[in-house]
């Protein structure tokens, strides 16, 4: 039996997901139709592509071989059908701040060189920034790490998260309670999922507050943080990228957070986004 661009697109998103349940409810495939398809390419090539878990797959050498080579593939017929149906190569994307423009720059680079039109309009900020700029017309898609809130946008979630507070000051104290008290905190706006986090958590155990400083250059707030100056919140994923050291984990009925693609509700998704997401999609986003 031949391989065809549905089957290639179906090992991508198993390889990408590292699960054929989630991949399958990604693609809107039965299970097991999911399941066959990828032991059609494994009975192809004569190889173990996958390792079988408990929870999910990994990629065999093969398998990570065949991955590679199948992106461009993709890559290639995508950059093809939008070639061929003339559509306007534009993108109009958000993030949040804290995640970084940089994250993006290999799928930029890609769509740069496939494309010599194509044109990249990006913004960044608080979660409740890019969501009103999609509401409002002047985004089409983003990335957020937040909550569903919005009933006029569609949430896509793309990964799972947790919350940490950092600050020095943080380590000197058995209790999370007693190291938050009076602590000045650091903050970009007011509006962030941050921030309401953690005012939800001051607000609930009823810890007295510092000053609010705000501060919006986004590495010099936590770095900051970590000279003593105060406290703030950020994503667990992000301590590495910031050389964060001091911190603690937020309580647990505050601590899981989403990472979603946005988009206003019956949006209908270009090609061009629809191959900027799926360059994205092999990124590590948290």
């Amino acid at each position: 039996m031949n391989i065809d661009m549905s089957d290639i697109r179906s090992f991508i998103t198993v390889a990408e997901l590292k699960s054929i349940t989630a991949a399958a409810h990604k693609l809107n495939y039965l299970q097991s139709n999911m399941t066959a398809k990828i032991k059609k390419i494994e009975n192809h090539y004569k190889k173990q592509l996958f390792i079988r878990k408990p929870k999910g797959v990994d990629l065999t050498e093969s398998g990570m071989q065949l991955y590679t080579q199948y992106k461009k593939m993709m890559f290639m017929w995508e950059e093809t059908e939008n070639k061929i149906e003339q559509q306007a190569n534009i993108l109009r994307f958000g993030t949040n701040t804290s995640l970084g423009g940089m994250r993006f720059f290999t799928p930029f680079q890609q769509l740069y060189k496939a494309y010599p039109d194509f044109s990249v309009t990006m913004k960044t900020g608080t979660t409740s920034h890019i969501e009103d700029e999609i509401l409002n017309g002047h985004l089409d898609i983003g990335y957020v790490l937040g909550y569903p809130t919005q009933k006029n946008i569609q949430y896509i979630a793309k990964a799972e998260d947790e919350l940490v507070i950092i600050g020095k000051n943080l380590i000197n104290h058995e209790k999370l309670q007693q190291g938050l008290a009076h602590q000045n905190i650091l903050l970009a706006s007011e509006a962030c999922c941050y921030a309401t986090t953690l005012n939800q958590i001051y607000a609930e155990d009823q810890i007295p507050k510092g000053e609010l400083i705000h501060i919006y250059d986004h590495e010099a707030l936590v770095q900051f943080t970590q000279l003593g100056m105060g406290i703030s919140m950020i994503a667990k994923s992000l301590l590495a990228k910031f050389k964060i050291k001091y911190y603690k984990d937020a309580p647990e009925a505050y601590r899981h957070i989403g990472l979603y693609l946005i988009a206003r509700n019956g949006h209908v998704f270009t090609p061009i986004e629809k191959q900027f997401i799926g360059l994205t999609d092999a990124l590590d986003l948290t």
